[in-house]
């Protein structure tokens, strides 16, 4: 699905103190009409505070947020066409699957035959049947509950969904399944989702675009593959999983790290960096392959298998250098059989597969 690019929210300059703590420091952010972004970080980082400002459960401390063209930073959040749903789902465990869908129409004083079409409408869209319409919430499994309380988000029919890690206390299989569920509901519906979430692997398989929040800022927001591939900092790319990263320095003819054998051809990494600047090369563990006797790579680096560690269909294998770092590979299992443990090996990879994050 396309969606629009013109924002339909916007935060500008945005800080959210409580007494002497800044839980937020000048947050710029616009919000795409139609796309699906999700907001990650470690815990502390600002995520929950910055929802609930998008949302009007709080106030900033300075700053302005708009949606289109209306300023809404002072708006409470019962008049703004936004929802959020919340980890705890915030459901009416004493009335029915319908009843809890209707609430939001009913307090709008829509009539009784009208809400029951409606509710009957999103509890198909949601893929439940018109018999949970009288269930009780109790007898709802824990993805039921999950399809009823995005069902009565629905039916407010908001501008914005907000989600603040509502899969959370799912387990694992349940959690993969609505992962697809709500990134086909937002393809269907066409509605604008800003998505808190702990999990990378949420955020790569749902969203449009990852911003990345650390210590009350954005560090660095953009398509979840540039994210991954192309981080900005350190921070991002531990952040964004694992990761091999070298410390190198731009030299006459390329580039110089450490332990490594480099080749750059005045190519690739680094090609753009001035003699002398320094910076980290960053390579993914899927990018890092074993070689054998006579086989090239553009960077290569020797030492002994350590660990091998079995993760489903993927192997990961970590390498210890001389000087007591390691070095993370990663391939699918039936890609051949890696040296036993102990084994002196070399692993190489090429430029392509590099990024160069600049020291600033």
């Amino acid at each position: 699905m396309s969606h629009d690019h013109h924002p339909i929210m916007r935060l500008a300059g945005v800080y959210k103190r409580f007494g002497d703590f800044t839980a937020l420091h000048s947050v710029d952010l616009d919000v795409h009409e139609g796309e699906f972004l999700t907001i990650v970080g470690p815990s502390g980082s600002g995520k929950t505070t910055l929802i609930r400002l998008m949302v009007g459960m709080d106030e900033p401390t300075d700053g302005t947020i708009w949606l289109r063209s209306a300023r809404i930073d002072q708006v409470p959040a019962n008049k703004r066409p936004t929802c959020m749903v919340f980890q705890s789902l915030a459901l009416f465990p004493h009335r029915s699957v319908g009843q809890n869908i209707e609430f939001p129409l009913k307090i709008r004083g829509v009539n009784q035959g009208d809400r029951k079409t409606r509710a009957l409408e999103l509890l198909s869209l949601l893929r439940l049947s018109e018999h949970y319409y009288h269930k009780r919430i109790g007898q709802c499994s824990g993805g039921e509950r999950q399809r009823v309380a995005l069902a009565r988000a629905l039916a407010f029919d908001p501008e914005i969904l907000f989600f603040d890690e509502p899969l959370s206390a799912l387990d694992y299989r349940l959690r993969k399944t609505l992962e697809r569920e709500l990134k086909d509901l937002h393809a269907r519906t066409g509605k604008t989702f800003v998505y808190i979430t702990h999990s990378l692997e949420e955020a790569m398989v749902m969203s449009d675009r990852i911003a990345i929040m650390r210590e009350g800022r954005f560090e660095q927001i953009g398509p979840a593959e540039e994210i991954y591939a192309k981080p900005i900092s350190r921070f991002v790319a531990e952040f964004m999983g694992e990761v091999n990263l070298f410390p190198v320095v731009k030299a006459a003819d390329g580039l110089e790290g450490q332990g490594l054998a480099i080749k750059t051809n005045g190519h690739g990494a680094g090609a753009d960096m001035q003699p002398g600047a320094r910076g980290t090369l960053m390579v993914r563990p899927e990018a890092v392959r074993f070689l054998s006797v006579g086989e090239a790579a553009d960077i290569t680096v020797s030492g002994r298998l350590h660990s091998e560690y079995r993760l489903g269909s993927r192997n990961q294998y970590e390498v210890a250098l001389a000087d007591g770092r390691h070095v993370a590979v990663e391939a699918l299992r039936q890609t051949g059989h890696a040296p036993p443990p102990g084994a002196e090996v070399t692993v190489g990879w090429d430029l392509a597969h590099c990024h160069l994050i600049a020291e600033t």
